[in-house]
């Protein structure tokens, strides 16, 4: 049987969590290994490309969140086996990740500058994608990204707007996504709703 082991912050969201819950969508046994944001400069040291997520495979320290999220979904009947499906999830995740990567930039940033900072992704990509992704998400259906289910595409564009709507985004008003793609909103609830993703946050927050 195949170990796995995924490492990240301890906290839920970012970009381990589609792991997280595509591993407990499918069935996956894997060590859900969590350390605190103080802890980080250590876990960099031993981390390829001194980032994280890490996911181990037998031991073997693989990193790129995507990739590892595409292997737990083939692994757990999450992903697409239609090659036009496939690619379908695979450009609404590249698309969540290539924002979520503008978003990442601001941190760290403090003050008038990440005010500005944070007002200009408003403005601009945030509202951009959204809308891009609220069209793809019509456009396939209004259910599901691909494949006329529940995908990993799913789960990615989940935990990013349920980010944006947590309030914990200093000057993204938390409700961004309502004004600008009320569809995604209706798309999490549904995600959240679904037996597994409510079993899964029931069990973290026990």
């Amino acid at each position: 049987m195949t170990t796995l082991k995924l490492t990240y912050f301890d906290f839920h969201g970012g970009r381990a969590e589609p792991v997280r819950l595509a591993l407990h969508l499918g069935g996956i046994a894997f060590d859900d290994h969590r350390f605190s944001f103080a802890d980080f400069p250590t876990v960099r040291q031993a981390a390829p490309l001194g980032q994280v997520p890490v996911l181990e495979v037998d031991g073997v320290a693989v990193t790129q969140s995507d990739a590892m999220l595409r292997y737990a979904g083939q692994r757990g009947g999450l992903y697409p086996t239609d090659a036009y499906q496939a690619m379908l999830c695979d450009e609404v995740m590249a698309a969540a990740e290539d924002v979520g990567i503008k978003l990442g930039d601001t941190f760290g940033l403090k003050g008038d500058a990440l005010k500005e900072a944070r007002q200009a992704l408003v403005d601009g990509p945030l509202t951009k994608y959204l809308g891009w992704l609220q069209g793809q998400l019509q456009a396939h259906g209004g259910v599901y990204f691909a494949d006329g289910r529940l995908t990993i595409a799913d789960l990615k564009v989940f935990v990013f707007v349920r980010s944006l709507n947590s309030g914990n985004l200093d000057h993204v008003p938390n409700d961004l996504v309502e004004r600008i793609a009320p569809a995604l909103n209706v798309h999490g609830q549904r995600v959240a709703e679904n037996p597994g993703v409510a079993q899964y946050y029931a069990r973290v927050k026990a």
